[in-house]
């Protein structure tokens, strides 16, 4: 009888490790070849991404570098199944200095591109970005240190179009020389456009340019967002601390 109990108790346990063997199987695949979640730190990409945003990005969309698997293990260079990236979408990618850490901003330059800022202006090969001011951004939001700001949107010559911040008037950023962005790489800046290192600063201080190997994926949706006024034992804070209005939110 104690060895049928013992069977039983192993034949349990082995289906149980199975199971969660499983599980963990599935979530690594799911993550490195559909969707992996991200939460944004910064406030980079404001108005676009909040601090305390949780959202999903796409791995396929570029399809597949030594980046898309978990430690980016360098089991082979380039992009398989290499998809085409375009200008003005949110893209989350490793930082290049380190190839470590994950970074999200927009990518405004594609291989061939020549970009440059005058005066706060976009140029893409030499032609001013269409920029038009609009009601200023006002955020009562704790989890959001900018009150206040000049509001532009910005129309990529595709037709792209979306929203930046001019926090602080002419910055180092804001007049920048010529960027020429070679074959297999990437610019890209940050919404937020005087609060975000990005590829207007060298890589010692900022992004630099971006290699396509480093493209972790495109970000497609925000699941949820919490303005971070309720920490995890504040039960009764979390309904309030919740934006529900971006929950499950296309992002563009």
């Amino acid at each position: 009888m104690e060895d049928i109990m013992d069977d039983q108790k192993n034949g349990s346990l082995g289906e149980t490790i199975r199971t969660i063997a499983v599980a963990v199987l599935i979530a690594v695949v799911f993550r490195s070849f559909a969707f992996q979640p991200f939460n944004i730190p910064s406030e980079s990409m404001v108005p676009t991404l909040l601090v305390g945003d949780y959202l999903f990005v796409s791995k396929y969309a570029y399809g597949y570098s030594r980046h898309s698997l978990p430690f980016s293990p360098p089991l082979f260079h380039g992009r398989l199944l290499e998809k085409p990236v375009e200008r003005g979408d949110v893209a989350v990618f490793k930082l290049p200095r380190d190839g470590r850490t994950d970074y999200i901003k927009r990518i405004i330059g594609l291989p061939g591109d020549k970009i440059q800022m005058i005066d706060s202006v976009l140029y893409i090969n030499g032609e001013a970005v269409k920029r038009e001011h609009v009601d200023d951004y006002e955020n009562g939001d704790p989890n959001v240190s900018v009150r206040r700001a000049a509001q532009y949107k910005e129309t990529l010559p595709n037709g792209i179009s979306y929203m930046t911040l001019d926090l602080y008037g002419a910055t180092d950023a804001d007049n920048t020389p010529v960027f020429e962005v070679p074959a297999g790489y990437y610019f890209a800046m940050g919404d937020n456009r005087d609060n975000s290192a990005d590829s207007r600063l060298p890589m010692s201080r900022g992004v630099g340019l971006v290699p396509a190997e480093n493209l972790v994926g495109r970000a497609e949706i925000i699941t949820f967002s919490t303005d971070g006024n309720a920490r995890l034992w504040e039960i009764w804070k979390w309904f309030g601390a919740m934006r529900f209005s971006r929950f499950f939110t296309s992002i563009s």
